[in-house]
């Protein structure tokens, strides 16, 4: 696990252009990799799969893989695998001893659509990728897709290592595990890399979910339960384990963040549990969030 010191990040922020060239090149040099080798083994592992906790940045590193894959000669197809979520009526293997629905359970996607697909996709036979209707929870019609040879299907999702889902897919895909992996240090104290990935839902839920921070804690609780029960036991699957922490993006947060926390510190009741992500933002010096380059990891946070 990687540390860095408050003291170290503050003196950087002196000259932030530098700062933010190097914090970017760190996650890029990761992806870089990754491509290159799945490029590399296109003919005979044409799937791919990424996998990470809520707040891993999934999206931009799947996006960022295929840009490369396109850079370097081979058309590459992005999946959500949210899109295989059920139909809410059809959510009854994902209720829990209580009947409740288990919102972070693999259950809740449509398991043999989903591994019917992986094969076709590698056989490149045609399938018809469906589309979920968050605000209705309910499947609606999609989109046809067919791989050519050559080509690169990535598939993005918190379950894409689970074998629950994928099952025996060993022999043709290559597996990506991106999360944070570093630790901001203030002398002896740590703030744990959960903390840096809750602030970035803390950001994307406040500018652009209209949630405020109360409920994010609340919905963060579950989540990490359910990474830890589904999610973490397979990351050990992965070819290739990204670090996806960005070395000054709680430096751009800080401002943004802080008002709200002190707000929060006095009206949630569990804010004791969060109390450290405000007590290293004041510690931190501020970056100006228009200074973050357009395609960085953290606009999938702040847009």
């Amino acid at each position: 696990m990687n540390c860095i010191l408050i003291e170290e990040l503050n003196k950087a922020a002196q000259t932030p252009e530098t700062l933010i060239s190097e914090g970017e090149k760190i996650y890029t040099d990761q992806i870089s990799a990754a491509a290159e080798r799945i490029f590399e083994e296109r003919a005979e592992r044409p799937i791919v799969l990424i996998s990470g906790p809520s707040g891993s940045g999934k999206t931009t590193s799947a996006n960022r893989v295929a840009h490369l894959l396109e850079q370097r000669g081979s058309k590459a197809h992005t999946i959500s695998m949210d899109n295989y979520f059920l139909p809410m009526h059809e959510n009854e293997a994902a209720r829990d001893k209580d009947g409740k629905i288990d919102f972070e359970s693999p259950q809740r996607l449509d398991i043999p659509l989903f591994r019917e697909h992986l094969e076709k996709l590698f056989r490149c036979e045609e399938i018809q990728i469906p589309t979920f209707d968050f605000a209705r929870q309910e499947r609606c019609e999609g989109m046809p897709l067919k791989r050519q040879k050559g080509d690169i299907v990535i598939l993005e999702g918190i379950h894409a290592l689970n074998p629950l889902l994928t099952g025996d897919c060993e022999d043709f895909t290559r597996c990506i595990y991106v999360s944070v992996r570093t630790r901001i240090a203030d002398g002896e104290q740590l703030l744990h890399p959960s903390k840096i990935r809750l602030m970035r839902r803390l950001m994307r839920d406040k500018l652009y979910r209209g949630r405020d921070l109360s409920e994010t804690f609340e919905f963060f609780k579950s989540v990490e339960r359910g990474e830890n029960l589904y999610i973490m036991p397979y990351k050990h699957r992965a070819d290739f384990d990204i670090d996806t922490f960005i070395k000054y993006e709680a430096l751009v947060y800080r401002d943004i963040l802080l008002p709200e926390l002190k707000k929060s510190s006095e009206s949630y009741a569990d804010y004791s549990d969060y109390a450290d992500i405000e007590k290293f933002l004041e510690l931190l010096a501020p970056i100006d969030r228009d200074l973050v380059p357009d395609n960085s990891l953290i606009r999938e946070f702040i847009g």
